[in-house]
């Protein structure tokens, strides 16, 4: 974009009239130019078809395209449990996924139970961040979801049955059985990856 315009003009040879010509054909450019530059556009020194672009932006993963699963199921001390949650494209197509999947627990009638989605860093994983994962049919996304269940049957704890994951960026959700007891409700997940280091 930042090309050096080239206004040198050669009068050694030239003769005065074409000199006056060359000048007078010099003030009307810089004349456009700086019309140009008060419409707010980049003046590039050379001109440029507007071609319009043949690239096409990705789809976002709607929760019709992806399946979920469980994969890992993660255990460890202090009363902590987790589980790897994966979202793979079944679309036929590529399309794209960015972000923190939504989570909410429901009760055996799958009914809704109040949740709590605290999103980054996991008791099993660091948090990758949000980055834009380009799914092709087939490839899968990962995250890590874990919880606590000190205050397992008692009023500090809700039992489910179910867990409804949402895809970034989506109003719909998935839903797989998930037989825990959460403290308060309260779960924490990482943002999507193509693959989640986890520790327990």
């Amino acid at each position: 974009m930042n090309e050096e315009l080239n206004t040198g003009i050669t009068e050694t040879n030239a003769r005065p009239a074409s000199r006056h010509r060359t000048r007078r054909g010099y003030g009307r450019t810089a004349l456009a130019a700086a019309a140009v530059a008060g419409l707010g556009l980049v003046w590039t020194g050379t001109a440029q078809a507007a071609t319009p672009s043949t690239a096409k932006a990705t789809p976002t993963c709607s929760a019709a395209a992806l399946k979920a699963t469980f994969g890992r199921q993660l255990a460890g001390g202090m009363n902590h449990q987790g589980v790897v949650i994966r979202l793979r494209n079944l679309s036929g197509r590529t399309c794209a996924l960015r972000g923190y999947p939504g989570l909410g627990l429901e009760n055996s009638a799958h009914k809704a139970i109040t949740t709590h989605t605290h999103w980054g860093d996991t008791w099993y994983a660091k948090d990758p961040g949000k980055k834009t994962l380009v799914l092709k049919d087939g490839q899968s996304a990962e995250a890590v979801v874990a919880w606590t269940h000190a205050n397992t049957g008692t009023s500090g704890a809700v039992h489910a049955s179910y867990l409804e994951i949402t895809p970034p960026a989506s109003t719909k959700h998935k839903t797989l059985a998930f037989h825990q007891w959460v403290d308060h409700g309260d779960l924490s997940v990482t943002a999507l990856a193509g693959h989640i280091d986890v520790t327990d």
